[in-house]
């Protein structure tokens, strides 16, 4: 493997994270709070939502969130909870509520844009202001075409200001006319800390052994950089000659990439991360994104989608299909080694993990964790201090952005 990790320093702390981090319940609560209910979260994309009406709805870390297009065609995000009893005002994952959003509880109904229309019984009821009794909603952000909710105030800046030393490299792949490639929304149960997904996917050094479609499509043209300012970078150029694999040999004889790419990207997939859990990926026929969400301690879900460009033609479909072929395969290899990561740690022999110049990805976002929790500096607190203590260490450190 070629790592091309310019960046890496000439001495560096080769230790990971400490083991009571991945097992301490205390931790996973102050991480969905912290982190998954603080940080921007991609729901969809605005073509998923395209006439008034449509929805699609997202469960993460306690929180649901709903995104609605309405009659005037703007898309807004709620809380997809009634505020009658807490109901879901929407059951599936996507559809369309046609002209109001209708809780399946009662029979409150919602306006499009939110607003209250009306209670069942409402004689029953006191007097309900359309506004302050409507769904409750949530922060919101378009970028690229792609919605991003934030359940709750937090420390980072807008999604456009995190990805905007992307957007010259981006402006080529045209994400705001994509549209949902059919069928293509997963979702996969894993058996292991959410960390250990992270720990997996933040590096390339694995490649060679354990992805043998990736290995072959790539070669030694796989690079990381190293997690910098909220990101992350990593470059697959694939390598000329035949391929070994069926599907990899014919995913390159039968892409032919958009001329609006330009020579280092017609050839590559590119992969953008986004702390703490999102990564896009940029190929030459379609975009796709993947995240994770924790859930307890040994249980992590997974959850990603393609899309595909407007106008794509039958071999450029070809060639998206089997490219999300070598990406689901590359999947489930992945969640193999995430769970054996994760059982690693309950053998006797386990000394802790030992990290390699390539795998200095895994080390930078280690370092962005111990900056949201400086508590993974030291040993395990003791029971109930846990979110009192990091708060301490927090204010205390250096406030300054990375």
């Amino acid at each position: 493997m070629d790592s091309q990790n310019t960046q890496v320093p000439n001495h560096w702390n080769r230790k990971g994270l400490p083991a009571w981090s991945f097992f301490n319940p205390e931790m996973l609560e102050e991480e969905k709070e912290q982190l998954f209910r603080r940080h921007w979260q991609v729901v969809c994309h605005v073509s998923d939502v395209a006439n008034p009406g449509d929805f699609m709805a997202s469960d993460l870390v306690g929180e649901r969130a709903l995104i609605v297009r309405g009659k005037d065609m703007k898309v807004r995000a709620f809380h997809n909870l009634c505020r009658h009893r807490g109901s879901r005002v929407v059951a599936e994952n996507a559809g369309n509520c046609r002209s109001a959003i209708i809780c399946p509880f009662h029979g409150w109904a919602y306006n499009l844009d939110g607003t209250l229309r009306g209670a069942a019984q409402p004689q029953s009821l006191p007097d309900l202001d359309p506004v302050e009794m409507g769904l409750k909603p949530i922060e919101m952000e378009i970028w690229q075409g792609f919605v991003f909710v934030r359940f709750k105030p937090g420390p980072q800046p807008s999604v456009a200001r995190i990805m905007q030393r992307f957007d010259a490299e981006l402006a080529q792949y045209d994400l705001e006319n994509l549209v949902p490639a059919e069928d293509s929304f997963w979702a996969a149960e894993i058996e292991a800390n959410w960390k250990c997904v992270r720990d997996v996917d933040n590096e390339g050094y694995h490649v060679a052994m354990a992805h043998p479609g990736l290995h072959d499509l790539f070669g030694t043209g796989y690079h990381d950089e190293p997690f910098t300012n909220g990101t992350s970078r990593s470059l697959g150029q694939f390598r000329n000659g035949k391929h070994r694999l069926w599907s990899v040999e014919q995913y390159r004889n039968i892409l032919k990439a958009p001329e609006r790419l330009d020579d280092e990207h017609r050839a590559a997939w590119l992969y953008v991360g986004m702390f703490p859990n999102l990564v896009f990926g940029f190929y030459p026929d379609s975009v796709i994104f993947y995240h994770e969400f924790p859930v307890e301690n040994g249980k992590t879900i997974q959850r990603g989608t393609t899309y595909r460009h407007r106008g794509e033609d039958r071999q450029m479909r070809a060639a998206r299909y089997l490219s999300m072929r070598i990406d689901r395969i590359t999947s489930k290899e992945d969640e193999q080694l995430i769970e054996w990561t994760w059982e690693a740690a309950f053998s006797s022999g386990f000394d802790g993990i030992i990290l390699s110049d390539l795998e200095y990805g895994v080390k930078s976002y280690h370092d962005e964790l111990r900056r949201h929790f400086p508590i993974l500096t030291g040993d395990e607190p003791p029971k109930g201090t846990l979110a009192a203590a990091n708060s301490a260490q927090r204010e205390t450190a250096d406030p300054a952005p990375r």
